[in-house]
């Protein structure tokens, strides 16, 4: 039955080309093309690491209505380690890893067998909505429980909280041939969707009522694009292009977030943004936003942009910089600069580390001192294989004593300040993923703060929770894509 199925296919794509040969069934383009250098959220750089992107519909082509004119017909492997020739000789057999695979010694004849790591059989990934070419459509729910609070995302401990129920749809750009058209639209449900929402102005503009209770509404992209050869522009509400961790969930590693990110980075940005491959290697992009965490009202005026640079086939160094006047959301502008670097380096075929250095510093327009942060994150993550991978996360985060932004009106009092305030936390976890449509995120995390509690409540500032200054964390997380 699997022979006749095969030859069928092979068939009809002979015949017409009507199959996808890309394997890319739910993340973005830019995501398939290359997982190692890119941003998932904005379908920009920086990701080094994305089980989805590795795994999902890798090698295997279906048979659809949509001519995309890239016909690939075959008996591919649904393990790509297994994909030896990729010759439809008679060796083969259905091409789908069972029996004799009639290729060479490297592989074997089961979907276990394959490839020097272990390699695991992730099932056929189910898209709910689709694609056809260029338009995706698709999303996730991701569902989470956590012992203790942080100020970070996970706020509502010893709930199984419903984080996220994303929904998106996009066009991606091909400028291959020439001029091309896109965009994309998301939109999430759940406790964190207040965090990304427009609350860059406290006046309830764009998505920033849609609340309800502790759970929220936001639009935390709506976006055209258009591009010629080399160069692309995007225009509209995207999501931010500094750091490395990002607000939707699959494309992170580890349930919990950097404090870097949540507190010295911007989620959002409206305005537009510039993209320039000057060579394979070297991408520049740059633009003008209507500062941090804004709708389509002016909430500043600042320089967004940076570069990517592919140093060698194993080191990828991006830095991004965002410069001038941020936002209104301390009851005055908030003016100065952030910038991110992150170095993405392969160490071995299943081994990255990645080095995150962020560096913020703003005023108010009387001078003072809105925020000082200093912060380096480091990951490294180990990929035993598409459905197991482990990882660990040490960083460094820095806040000057006469951050008003962060510690409250107190921050001028100085006598009672713990001073320059210093936190550490150390994050090990786990990626597991059975299917190509289900993950489990288990991890355990330790926060350690400089200080006493006496001081942080007469700096109006809590970290850990009940004004601790150490704690342990155990949290675990299910996303299901579709």
């Amino acid at each position: 039955m699997k022979l006749s199925k095969m030859a069928l296919m092979a068939a009809i794509c002979g015949a017409s080309g009507l199959c996808f040969g890309d394997g890319n069934l739910g993340l973005g383009t830019a995501a398939a093309q290359n997982p190692l250098l890119v941003h998932p959220a904005s379908s920009e750089f920086l990701q080094p690491v994305n089980l989805e992107a590795d795994s999902i519909g890798s090698g295997l082509s279906l048979v659809n209505y949509c001519d995309c004119g890239e016909p690939e017909c075959g008996c591919e492997s649904m393990v790509p380690a297994c994909d030896c020739d990729g010759g439809c000789d008679g060796g083969c057999g259905a091409g789908y890893g069972f029996g004799d695979s009639g290729c060479d010694d490297e592989c074997g004849g089961g979907l276990m067998s394959c490839g020097s790591i272990g390699q695991c059989d992730l099932g056929d990934p189910f898209q709910l909505l689709g694609g056809c070419c260029d338009y995706q459509a698709g999303g996730w729910v991701q569902m989470g429980y956590h012992n203790k609070n942080t100020i970070l995302f996970n706020s509502r401990k010893h709930e199984y909280n419903l984080h996220q129920a994303w929904i998106y749809a996009e066009k991606a750009i091909d400028t291959s041939d020439g001029f091309d058209l896109g965009g994309r639209i998301d939109y999430v449900y759940g406790i964190d969707a207040q965090d990304t929402q427009a609350f860059g102005i406290a006046n309830g503009h764009w998505d920033n009522q849609w609340d309800h209770g502790a759970y929220g509404h936001a639009l935390p992209q709506l976006y055209g694009e258009a591009g010629y050869g080399d160069f692309s522009i995007k225009f509209g509400h995207f999501y931010t292009l500094i750091g490395y961790e990002v607000v939707t969930a699959p494309d992170n590693f580890f349930y919990s977030h950097a404090y870097t990110m949540y507190n010295s980075e911007p989620f959002t940005h409206s305005g537009a943004i510039a993209t320039y491959a000057m060579t394979d290697d070297i991408s520049l992009f740059g633009g003008y936003v209507l500062g941090w965490d804004s709708g389509f009202e002016d909430n500043g005026d600042a320089f967004l942009g940076g570069g990517s640079v592919q140093l060698t086939d194993d080191i990828n160094v991006t830095s991004t910089v965002v410069g001038g006047r941020f936002a209104d959301n301390f009851g005055g502008d908030e003016r100065g600069i952030m910038s991110s670097t992150v170095a993405n380096i392969q160490l071995t075929e299943d081994l990255s580390y990645i080095f995150q250095a962020d560096i913020l510093d703003s005023e108010d327009h009387n001078g003072a001192t809105v925020r000082e942060t200093y912060g380096i994150n480091q990951y490294l993550i180990k990929q035993v294989s598409d459905c197991l991978g482990f990882g660990a996360r040490f960083e460094w985060w820095n806040v000057n004593a006469d951050s008003v932004g962060l510690y409250g009106d107190n921050a001028t009092a100085g006598a009672n300040l713990p001073g320059d305030f210093d936190i550490y936390a150390l994050t090990l976890g786990m990626n597991v993923k059975p299917h190509a449509n289900l993950m489990f995120r288990p991890e355990i995390r330790w926060d350690w703060a400089q200080g006493s509690e006496a001081n942080y409540a007469a700096a109006d500032f809590q970290v850990l929770e009940d004004g601790a200054e150490r704690q342990t964390t155990f949290g675990i997380d299910t996303i299901i894509l579709f």
